[in-house]
């Protein structure tokens, strides 16, 4: 299997929430409804001595996913061809049903969401499956304007910009590994 993964370079984000608009956009996600790219903002310091950074924050399709392991019905799946983290919306028990939404809870980056429709099955960030099957990139990547993300083959990932787990806004979980990548924005105060 190749475990596919995601790159996130956090020296060229500017926090623009392109990525995010566009992902909302091409999955024809209302407002205030499901983020399935959410952009974290860190702020560290006191004025006048500053740090600003963010962090772009899809499903990171975990080697070992925490929402998989903790759904009642088995409804969350990992594809053997490429480790993407998929969820069955037919299987799904939905929010009324599943008042605990475990899969929800579980997952350290908040990727499983409930949309505010009544009994809404879950739903979360798959890479942009459809349009990885049609040869092109995910929608995020492709709308990113200063470069700062890449969905590919984890292990090409690694090699190509090492193997940095951790950035500012999120912390690795040797549990259930993200396949994530990324290249961190130094702590330099202004």
């Amino acid at each position: 299997m190749t475990q596919l993964g995601f790159y996130f370079n956090q020296t060229r984000c500017i926090g623009c929430y392109t990525c995010a608009v566009a992902c909302k956009d091409w999955h024809d996600h209302q407002a205030r409804s499901v983020n399935w790219m959410q952009i974290k903002t860190v702020e560290k310091g006191t004025f006048p001595n500053l740090f600003l950074a963010f962090a772009a924050l899809p499903c990171h399709q975990c080697e070992s996913p925490a929402c998989m392991a903790v759904c009642p019905v088995e409804a969350i799946s990992k594809r053997e061809s490429d480790g993407i983290v998929v969820v069955d919306q037919e299987r799904c028990l939905g929010r009324e049903k599943c008042k605990k939404a475990p899969c929800l809870k579980a997952c350290l980056s908040r990727s499983p969401q409930f949309g505010p429709e009544d009994n809404a099955k879950m739903q979360k960030c798959d890479f942009c499956l459809e349009r990885l099957n049609e040869g092109k990139t995910a929608i995020c990547v492709e709308a990113c304007p200063m470069f700062a993300l890449e969905i590919g083959a984890l292990s090409d990932l690694r090699k190509k910009y090492g193997d940095q787990k951790e950035a500012h806004g999120f912390r690795y979980s040797k549990k259930i590994r993200p396949a994530v990548v990324f290249t961190p924005k130094p702590e330099v105060y202004c």
